[in-house]
């Protein structure tokens, strides 16, 4: 069986990202892609580097016959997904890209976004979409909530420590540099080349990246206590990837265990031999996560990098990965594509 598939917000990155993916996906046809701005448009017009698929056009989304979609990916703006998906047919499977449904506590997204959440119902539906983490929780949902790529990273590298009780909950540092494609395609004066190249800047300093409410609210209920990790983004001048760096009080020989057990089994997590870090170089386009584990000089002190592609394990990879699991197909089916090099 075929399933037909509507991309919303198809004409940003994560839209391109997963029509990128579901190009080569063998069970998935792409029948609609949604946009706003750019509705009337072709896919040449808007990504001539897809120009070669045979693609709907972009169409308004109330142009949209969603009795003849299976399941349908949000790529939207958060705040517009979730006005957008109440108003879509109650028994369609959707996975949402933006951060709308991230949170369970409508009051923690209130704090994070400073907006109220107008779709608490569907709030409290949605399923968190860490996949290696909610796989059985995500195979039974209509709804699930892609998390945020930062979120992610961070996460792979710390939630197995948690788990395991071999760090300090209250001595976590992550320090962590996303490329640039991570803010979005609309236009900003900051991410024009000359104001972003040739340098790099921390931002959300303090503890004020939106991220953090998903770190609040996972690590929290993984270790069944509160708890806060420091954490500080930098933007970098690359287009694609995340490079993070964790500060953990604890022996690396039991970190690196750890990590290793728990991901023995996963096929887009690689745990690296003790000693070794990872580069975006070495994941970049692809769904798989590197995550490596080095001693610190001080006794006890431990640092856990973490390197995956902002738009696919962090984003439209999850997605495609979830959506999988929600249609009972392999969950790898058109993600095993090896990291583009050089």
């Amino acid at each position: 069986m075929t399933y037909s598939i509507a991309i919303l917000g198809a004409s940003g990155y994560t839209g391109a990202e997963l029509i990128r993916l579901l190009a080569q996906h063998p069970d998935m046809t792409i029948t609609a892609l949604g946009a706003h701005a750019k509705a009337g448009q072709t896919i040449a017009e808007v990504f001539p580097h897809l120009r070669h698929l045979d693609l709907p056009t972009l169409v308004k989304i109330d142009e949209i016959d969603f009795s003849r979609i299976d399941l349908c990916f949000c790529a939207l703006p958060h705040k517009t997904s979730q006005a957008v998906i109440s108003g879509l047919p109650d028994t369609l499977k959707i996975v949402d890209l933006s951060a709308d449904f991230r949170l369970r506590d409508p009051d923690a997204y209130t704090a994070w976004y400073g907006n109220e959440h107008t779709a608490t119902t569907l709030q409290k539906e949605a399923v968190y979409g860490l996949t290696e983490f909610y796989r059985e929780q995500i195979r039974a949902a209509r709804l699930v909530a892609g998390t945020g790529c930062n979120a992610a990273t961070g996460q792979y590298m710390l939630r197995p420590l948690i788990a395991a009780g071999v760090i300090d909950l209250d001595e976590i540092i992550l320090d962590l540099k996303c490329a640039v494609s991570g803010a979005g395609r609309s236009l900003k004066e900051n991410l024009l080349h000359a104001e972003l190249s040739e340098g790099y800047h921390a931002y959300a300093l303090g503890g004020t990246h939106r991220h953090l409410g998903e770190f609040d609210q996972e690590f929290s209920a993984f270790a069944g206590r509160p708890v806060q990790i420091q954490f500080t983004p930098h933007l970098i001048p690359a287009n694609r990837g995340i490079l993070a760096t964790g500060y953990v009080k604890g022996a690396a020989d039991a970190v690196h265990a750890a990590l290793t057990a728990a991901y023995s089994t996963e096929p887009f997590i690689e745990v690296l031999p003790l000693g070794e870090a990872p580069s975006t170089r070495h994941i970049r386009g692809s769904n798989f996560c590197h995550i490596g584990v080095v001693a610190d000089r001080i006794p006890g002190r431990t640092l856990v990098v973490g390197a995956l592609d902002n738009l696919t394990k962090g984003s439209s990879g999850q997605a495609l990965q979830n959506a999988n699991l929600m249609l009972n197909l392999e969950e790898t089916t058109g993600l095993m594509a090896p990291p583009l090099f050089p």
